[in-house]
């Protein structure tokens, strides 16, 4: 034993150095081998090195090395500003703004005479109960903070002022009292916890809607009773016979659903226009249950409505679907060929029909999974593509019976102000709400491997995220992004942010020069 003792620490040691060497001397036999790779073939060792550092890249980037108004899709501190709206309900700061002010943007125009809390029309009657987390003593290796429950204004706006959707022609109108609401995400897409966290902090929070999304209505989506605007995308997930027909008799089902307030019909989205694809590994029992399809088996769904290839055809069919389903129907659309916009706005003029709503998706919209090239050019981004459509229905006569909902990176409140200045009624968020159940921006949502347990379907990741848990970062981010609103409200002079005009926001660009939203159209259509 003595013995034994005596040459430990040396039989340690030499293991230790022996090990990595070996492993070392393995990989590069294999690498000098391989006839895939010509950096590994010719520098073994060093090749590896590289190969490691490129994909860690993007992590080293993103927390060590890229400053806090860079990355995309989205900078360090916009994605700060939603996990702190979520976690701590507020959006202070001190000593002054991070943004670059030599960059060009638009700017809100601040009134010399800001409307003071008591005159806005806000509605905070009825408080929201929730948890929010408070900072003790934050040292460089540690926070030590504690969660307590807190009532929150709601700030939705008051009943007189609510934006309605379908109101004097259909049934059963949606009102809406916030303004900022999720935009689809579907099951599958997204995991059971980050759908349910989804759906019982947006419930929590009222007055808000939640998309579901083109793959149908799941239990998840149902779980916190939240208001829902049921998607239906060319695959006609949850509305379908066997043969993958539109099915009358699910959709009347579908209808009767309270939660469901209002269908949106997909048209296309700039990133999804490749169309949709299923693998039969996916579509477990339940995903076939929602989707009425079969399990096991692939689906891939069209690019567009196999039977509605013109706007006459559509139209007929909403008003149908309004007709049937007595609820207000709408269309989600990307802009690009704006002559196709002046003939749809004709044909609403000429024929009284078409959608209740119509939601706006910037071209620089998020997807769980699609091509480069489609992500990066198809579609005009929001806020060029908003105002866009703003005029073109104005100028047909046929604003008053359509409402917007602008979508397209809108994740904090001077965006959606400033789109709901540029003409957008509601605001739809997608990423942001992501964000808010734990997203880390992994980009890795089409993998299934999603490190946090929000995009993905895999039981063992998903038990990272705590449903008791993030709800309530949910309702604290919604409630935080409509205090924002209000805030800006007031700061343009205006008692409501439902009053948000072009006015109250100007574009600088690199120069200094500014220009009006107006003038900005006007170069447009010359």
């Amino acid at each position: 034993m003595g013995k034994i003792t005596k040459y430990l620490p040396s039989a340690i040691m030499t293991s230790s150095v022996a090990a990595p060497l070996a492993y070392m001397a393995y990989m590069y036999q294999k690498d000098d081998r391989q006839k895939q790779h010509a950096i590994l073939r010719n520098f073994p060792l060093l090749g590896r090195v590289r190969y490691i550092s490129e994909h860690v890249g993007p992590e080293l980037r993103q927390y060590l090395f890229a400053e806090d108004n860079e990355g995309e899709p989205f900078s360090r501190l916009e994605f700060q500003n939603v996990v702190k709206a979520g976690k701590y309900n507020e959006r202070l700061l001190g000593f002054g703004s991070d943004r670059d002010f030599k960059e060009e943007g638009f700017f809100i125009r601040n009134s010399p005479f800001p409307k003071l809390s008591s005159e806005m029309r806000v509605d905070n009657t009825q408080k929201t109960n929730t948890y929010k987390y408070i900072v003790d003593n934050e040292g460089l290796f540690s926070r030590k903070e504690h969660r307590e429950e807190s009532q929150a204004d709601p700030y939705l706006l008051r009943d007189e002022d609510a934006i309605v959707l379908g109101e004097g022609r259909c049934r059963q109108p949606f009102h809406v009292k916030g303004q900022v609401g999720m935009s689809g995400m579907s099951y599958g897409a997204l995991g059971e916890r980050a759908i349910t966290a989804l759906s019982r902090g947006l419930s929590l929070a009222g007055g808000t809607w939640m998309n579901t999304g083109e793959g149908g209505i799941s239990d998840h989506h149902l779980a916190g009773n939240a208001d829902l605007m049921m998607q239906i995308g060319p695959g006609l997930f949850g509305v379908r016979t066997p043969a993958g027909e539109f099915s009358w008799d699910a959709f009347r089902e579908k209808a009767e659903l309270e939660q469901v307030k209002a269908f949106e019909i997909k048209l296309a989205q700039g990133a999804k226009t490749r169309g949709g694809h299923l693998e039969g590994k996916k579509v477990t029992e339940e995903i076939a249950r929602i989707r009425l399809i079969e399990p096991g088996k692939t689906v891939n769904s069209p690019n567009r409505f196999v039977e509605y290839d013109s706007f006459p055809k559509l139209f007929d069919f909403i008003e149908e679907l309004r007709e049937v389903g007595g609820k207000p129907v709408g269309m989600k659309i990307v802009v690009g060929d704006i002559e196709s916009l002046e003939e749809m706005a004709q044909i609403m003029k000429e024929s009284g029909k078409g959608p209740d709503f119509i939601t706006i998706d910037g071209g620089e919209g998020g997807t769980g999974a699609t091509y480069q090239e489609l992500a990066d050019s198809v579609g005009l981004p929001i806020m060029t593509a908003l105002p866009i459509v703003d005029e073109v229905l104005r100028a047909y006569g046929i604003r008053d019976r359509v409402k917007l909902i602008a979508s397209g990176k809108l994740i904090t409140p001077d965006k959606a102000a400033i789109a709901l200045a540029m003409g957008a009624d509601l605001i739809n968020i997608a990423r942001g709400f992501m964000i808010s159940v734990g997203c880390i921006m992994a980009e890795v949502c089409h993998t299934n491997t999603c490190p946090v347990g929000v995009a993905t379907t895999d039981d063992k990741l998903q038990e990272g995220l705590i449903v008791d848990e993030k709800l309530y970062r949910v309702t604290n981010y919604v409630t935080s992004m409509r205090a924002g609103l209000f805030n800006v409200a007031a700061a343009a002079g205006v008692d409501s942010p439902t009053k948000l005009e072009r006015k109250h926001i100007v574009y600088k660009d690199g120069q200094g020069r500014l220009s009006s939203v107006e003038s900005m159209m006007e170069k447009l259509q010359k």
